[in-house]
């Protein structure tokens, strides 16, 4: 009887655990999130690489992958970036030599907890929006800024050869980078804000 008795606690105490613990090889399987912002006038030529490099990242219809197609970067796009993994900027830039610049984004800037924040009339830089999010939900995603190679910013004109060439590439590399991620081979980043001062350059 005592044996019984020891095996049916012994029971009692595995469903418990079973119920109130979490399932470590959900969580283990569990799939990151990721979220595209492609941002740039569609009226202006090349300014538009970054709309369209997005919505081609959209067509391939990628597991647990946000994308987001704006003008401009705004306070508002903090809310999503606040339930993500992680997130890639994309926007056109003029460049002499690459096709594409992928570089690391670290959250940073004016919005950081109790500074004053810029007009809501203007872009905001991804580093700055990163750090608003912080700010306001004390966490933000690891981050890339993809930049694409362009030339003609002209309003009314199509996408130039240039923009043309470096478009697919770009789609390749945030595709490397996704399924980087979702393979579980990027390491999500620690939600302290780490703050560094505003370079200046030109983007």
């Amino acid at each position: 009887m005592k044996t019984n008795s020891a095996l049916s606690q012994t029971n009692i105490v595995a469903k418990l655990e079973q119920i109130f613990q979490p399932d470590a090889l959900s969580q283990a399987k569990r799939v990151p999130s990721f979220l595209v912002i492609g941002y740039g006038n569609s009226t202006r030529g090349d300014d538009a690489i970054g709309l369209q490099v997005a919505n081609l990242i959209r067509e391939l219809e990628l597991e647990n992958v946000e994308i987001s197609t704006v003008e401009q970067l705004k306070p508002e796009l903090a809310s999503k970036l606040a339930t993500v993994d992680y997130a890639i900027f994309v926007k056109a830039c003029q460049m002499k030599n690459s096709a594409v610049k992928v570089r690391n984004l670290k959250a940073y800037g004016m919005e950081t907890t109790g500074s004053s924040v810029p007009g809501y009339g203007h872009s905001w830089l991804p580093c700055s929006l990163l750090a608003l999010t912080q700010s306001f939900y004390g966490c933000h995603p690891r981050s890339w800024w993809v930049e694409v190679a362009a030339r003609d910013f002209r309003t009314g004109h199509s996408f130039s050869d240039r923009a043309n060439q470096s478009i697919p590439i770009a789609v390749e590399k945030i595709k490397a980078l996704i399924d980087r991620g979702l393979s579980g081979d990027l390491v999500r980043q620690s939600n302290l804000l780490e703050t560094f001062p505003l370079e200046d350059e030109k983007i």
